[in-house]
């Protein structure tokens, strides 16, 4: 669960992770344009450690697509944490 946190601290992986949730299923090629146009001015190498951290944890699955790499999320991870601390009023859905 440390990785998770650790992963979560990042501002540019939290980015990367909304991405994802806006829309699952891109590639390293689309991500860097997506934080480019947002402003975020990292270099596709780090992104790609960005990414790879994010796998590392469990928050992103990667799958090849012949030559592409496409990445997918995972909120697995995060639901751990919301089992760990329930949100109010969930509790009672146990």
């Amino acid at each position: 669960m440390t990785d998770v946190y650790r992963a979560l601290a990042d501002p540019t992986r939290r980015g990367i992770l909304d991405l994802l949730m806006e829309r699952d299923g891109m590639t390293l090629f689309e991500i860097c344009g997506r934080l480019a146009t947002a402003g975020t001015g990292s270099s596709r190498q780090a992104i790609s450690q960005h990414l790879a951290v994010l796998e590392e944890c469990g928050l992103v699955r990667s799958a090849r697509v012949g030559r592409t790499k496409v990445h997918h999320l995972r909120t697995e991870p995060l639901r751990e944490i919301t089992r760990r601390w329930p949100i109010d009023g969930e509790e009672d859905r146990r």
